[in-house]
Parts: C-alpha cells; structure tokens; sequence
C-alpha cells in the first residue's frame, strides 16, 4: 500500500513540477544583465493580444513571444523605455497597456459612471421635489359627488 501511495505521490510531483515554468525561452534572454532587467520590466506592462488578462512575460502564445523579442530588439537598437513602449502602443493601441495611460479618454472612461450617478441621484431628488410640491387636487363639489353615487348605483 505504501509503494502505490509512493508512485502516486510521485506522479503529481512529477506532474506539477512544471506548473510554475516561466513563459520567456531560454534564448529570447539577453546577455546584457541590466538590459534583460529591463526588458523584464517592460514586458511586464504589456498585454498579451492573445490572452488579454497576462502580460506577455506571462504568456505562452506566439505573438507574446514575438512582442518579447521585438522589445528585446528595440532595448538593444538604444531605445528608452518609454520609446519602446510608445512603439509597441503605436502598432496595438492603448489596450496592448495592462495599466492605461491618464488620458482625457481614460478620464470619460473611468468618470463616466459616477457622472451618471450623480446625474441619477439628482433627477430622483428633482423629481421628488416636484412631485411634493404638486397640489393633491381640488375637492368635488357636492353635484359632482351626487353625480358619481347616481352613476355608481346603476
């Protein structure tokens, strides 16, 4: 019994031992230590295309490596970092960024709900308001009233 729970164990070991893998290659590495840092760093503000929720130092698919590698070509060509990720957002747009930019459009983006918010809050107060201050209406006059029991008691 303990040799069968053994190779059990031993299987999942074995199963699992790649799980935490890295997703860069060997050879995308570059032997420029500080340059490699950098690119690490950068690869990890970029979006996989593929994947949409990893950063392409996370992702397995073959446009994250060729992004890998296309920012490793760019730091090695003597492009800041900023150039690097200017190039990569000129060629995918904003969305290839895990963490946008603070533009104008990410201002809407992001202050549109609260504006409808406050807009709502408001157009409920308004109209409470309003709805308060209508008057409950004029009483009937006693010909009116008379007329109503008449038609009732057909």
């Amino acid at each position: 019994m303990t040799a069968v729970l053994a190779r059990v164990s031993l299987l999942f070991l074995l199963a699992f031992s790649a799980f935490p893998a890295f997703a860069f290659n060997p050879d995308e590495v570059l032997s420029d230590p500080a340059l490699e840092t950098r690119a690490r760093n950068l690869t990890a503000q970029l979006r996989c295309m593929v994947c949409q929720n990893q950063s392409i130092d996370d992702s397995n698919a073959e446009l994250a490596r060729d992004l890998r590698l296309l920012v490793r070509d760019r730091l090695v060509k003597g492009d800041s970092d900023e150039a690097v990720i200017n190039y990569v957002v000129s060629r995918y747009g904003e969305f290839v960024l895990l963490k946008p930019r603070f533009t104008a459009r990410t201002l809407v983006l992001w202050g549109a709900p609260i504006g409808l918010l406050l807009i709502g809050v408001v157009a409920v107060f308004v109209f409470s308001r309003r709805r308060a201050a209508l008057a409950e209406g004029e009483k009937l006059t006693s010909d009116e009233e008379a007329r109503i029991r008449h038609l009732l008691e057909r």
